[in-house]
């Protein structure tokens, strides 16, 4: 492990006080875009160089968040199997640990319990842990024989539902043993940009699920019900509220292009059938090919990967953007979703924050609705900012006033039931005057071809062969020592361990079938045979060496079938 970290201050000052804890476990809290990544991984290098622990585990919320963490690893020369599922038994040798969900935990908490006796763990997100009673159970019973704990979260957090394993609380507070926020992040500049929040005003006209039609802006004071279905009503992809606001926001993502080309924005929408429509809208009102990331899509985690490397101007998601997710490149965001929580609306602030490598004057925008609630949320974020920007003469103004008599619930809204309907919803801009959402002229890239599906390359199944047709499954040129591996090829040296190894295994499967459609036997028998002539149980306990050496074993059984 001979790569260099370089931590930042507050990174350095916190590993220090993880290393001198009294306890197992140890919450670090730091502010989206910080660095809680390195902070962590620096930290299990070290135990692993000092060999304090043998093993680590990694627990995030998402799927896409397990591969995230692995390709973050790789530069820290630590590898993570993101692929890992209780049933694959042990860990090889070659591998340091695995990245998990808390859904798998949960699922199976006695599995993890069995690798973290001398393990390092880290609860990414730990809050997620209270998300099901179930989950904050396995969590405890999975990781409480692990030496070292290490809980991570981009926001201060407080016990709504259930209390978390591993974090101290002073009522209903969770208590950090080291907290990094928003504000000292600015203030330590090109940690975190500073956000800048547009709020839209408008004028909404609903029937509610008792029949009552009602007109009202977002200053009109409503009860907490009428206030959800105001809100609702703006974010109607039928309405005109939603498409002027896009609108708006892609000219600003158009304006940042000029002089950063790869300059994004993300929309936060409140279901996967409602982000389709505002991608519509985009495409509408803006010309632009927006990329849709939603749960239940098998290659939603792809997509975000490509669309973090590439440059298409918007992704629309619902929560699988909402935090942990790196786009360094996203600079705009507009708030299109009637969740309403701070510890949410923080969370998606946060994927704004982000700097980019070597810009200057970096400023990042979120749109929201003017909801007294996300207004007073934004105010609070706001005052950090301009706390931290302010110099000792500057006596510009925030554009963010704080309203006392704002309703601050932070409860997440229920549906309302099925009756509630929008009827319009008009823009306004902070002088009451009506917004234009004519469609921008100059779209910011040509046609987009959208990425294909995963599909399943399993060849079609070939009938069994019959009892009288007899075939030796080892034939006797196989019994003898087990082939050397043919030498890598130049380009293979620079693979990532866990590359390495993945490309291996799909070596060793599409063997494996060939072998299975020539001598008509099944994947199981000749899968047995070659673990057994290789000395392991089953491939996913295979080291990078012993998958090279099964491989060439199924390569010469080939020839000689």
């Amino acid at each position: 492990m001979a790569a260099a970290i370089r931590f930042r201050a507050w990174q350095k000052e916190a590993l220090a006080k993880l290393e001198a804890r009294v306890h197992a476990s140890f919450l670090a809290v730091a502010t989206p875009g910080a660095g809680k990544t390195t902070f962590a991984l620096g930290a299990i290098r070290r135990a692993l160089v000092a060999r304090q622990v043998r093993r680590c585990v990694v627990v995030v919320p998402t799927q896409h968040l397990k591969l995230q963490w692995a390709l973050a690893a790789e530069r820290f020369d630590i590898h993570l199997d993101p692929d890992w599922s209780a049933g694959d038994g042990a860990l090889p040798s070659d591998v340091h640990g695995v990245a998990v969900t808390y859904q798998q935990v949960a699922a199976n908490p006695g599995a993890l319990r069995r690798l973290v006796a001398q393990a390092f763990v880290v609860l990414d997100e730990i809050h997620h842990a209270a998300e099901a009673r179930s989950w904050g159970d396995g969590i405890r019973h999975a990781f409480d024989p692990a030496p070292v704990r290490l809980c991570l979260s981009g926001t201060p957090f407080r016990s709504d539902q259930s209390a978390i394993p591993f974090v101290r609380y002073v009522g209903d507070e969770a208590q950090a043993d080291y907290e990094y926020g928003y504000g000292e992040a600015l203030r330590d500049r090109r940690v975190v940009r500073p956000v800048y929040f547009p709020r839209i005003n408008g004028r909404m006209e609903w029937t509610a699920p008792d029949g009552t039609t009602y007109a009202a802006g977002f200053d009109d004071p409503l009860s907490r019900n009428l206030a959800s279905q105001r809100l609702r009503t703006a974010l109607d992809v039928e309405g005109e509220w939603l498409p002027a606001v896009l609108a708006k926001a892609h000219r600003q993502v158009l304006h940042l292009r000029e002089t950063d080309p790869r300059a994004a924005g993300m929309v936060i929408a409140m279901d996967q059938e409602h982000a389709r429509g505002i991608a519509a809208l985009l495409r509408r009102y803006a010309g632009a090919h927006a990329t849709v990331a939603v749960s239940d899509d098998p290659a939603a985690s792809r997509k975000i990967a490509d669309f973090a490397a590439g440059e298409d101007p918007w992704i629309v998601a619902v929560r699988m953007v909402s935090e942990g997710v790196d786009i360094p490149r996203l600079k705009v965001g507009v708030y299109a979703t009637n969740t309403i929580t701070d510890l949410f609306f923080r969370q998606a602030v946060g994927r704004l924050v982000r700097t980019t490598a070597g810009a200057r004057g970096q400023r990042a925008y979120m749109f929201i609705p003017d909801d007294p609630r996300l207004r007073l949320f934004a105010a609070n974020i706001a005052e950090q900012r301009r706390h931290s920007l302010r110099r000792p003469d500057d006596r510009e103004r925030d554009e963010i006033q704080r309203d006392p008599d704002a309703e601050a619930r932070a409860a997440e809204e229920a549906d309302q039931l099925s009756l509630f309907t929008a009827i319009s919803a008009i823009p306004l801009d902070e002088h009451g005057n009506p917004l234009d959402a004519s469609p921008v002229a100059e779209p910011a890239t040509g046609p987009h071809e959208s990425i294909p599906g995963l599909v399943d390359d399993e060849p079609e199944l070939e009938p069994r062969p019959t009892a009288a047709e007899p075939f030796r499954l080892v034939a006797p040129e196989l019994e003898g020592p087990v082939p050397e591996p043919e030498p890598d090829a130049p380009a293979d040296a620079a693979m990532s361990p866990r590359t390495r190894k993945r490309k291996l295994r799909e070596q060793n499967s599409a063997a494996v079938r060939a072998l299975a459609h020539r001598i008509r036997k099944p994947h199981a028998e000749i899968n047995a045979v070659l673990n057994r002539r290789i000395g392991i149980q089953r491939i996913t306990e295979a080291t990078s060496p012993q998958l090279e050496r099964r491989l060439a074993l199924a390569r010469r059984w080939l020839e000689q079938a």
